[in-house]
């Protein structure tokens, strides 16, 4: 199984970790330990997961921790709308990181699918 760093999945989730922190960073003071805290933490456990889910032994714990940070970018698609519809974000910069998000969550569907295949034959 190759490592986490060699998957552009993984690489792209960890740009878009520093993205999502630049863009946070405007986000109103009291929402520190809300919104801004929760969009973050989603943000961070998608390459995380991906990272642990490759060091597994097994394709079988690889998916189950895929399947973790497919959860999270949904949860981060849900927020980033949250955030937008609240005004915290210009709208420029949340189509770019909803797209980013969107990208990720095909990326890791079609790493799952590719896995899923590979264990069929």
């Amino acid at each position: 199984m190759k490592s986490h760093k060699d998957l552009k999945v993984w690489k792209d989730a960890m740009a878009h970790v520093t993205s999502i922190y630049n863009n946070t960073k405007c986000f109103p003071e009291d929402e520190k330990f809300g919104l801004t805290s929760q969009i973050r933490r989603c943000a961070v456990s998608i390459p995380s997961n991906i990272a642990e889910g490759s060091a597994r032994n097994t394709d079988k714990d690889f998916m189950r921790f895929l399947y973790i940070s497919l959860g999270s970018a949904a949860e981060l698609h849900t927020q980033l709308i949250i955030a937008n519809n609240l005004k915290f974000l210009k709208d420029e910069e949340f189509k770019v990181l909803l797209k980013d998000t969107d990208a990720i969550s095909k990326m890791l569907s079609g790493l799952i699918k590719s896995i899923k295949r590979k264990n069929s034959d």
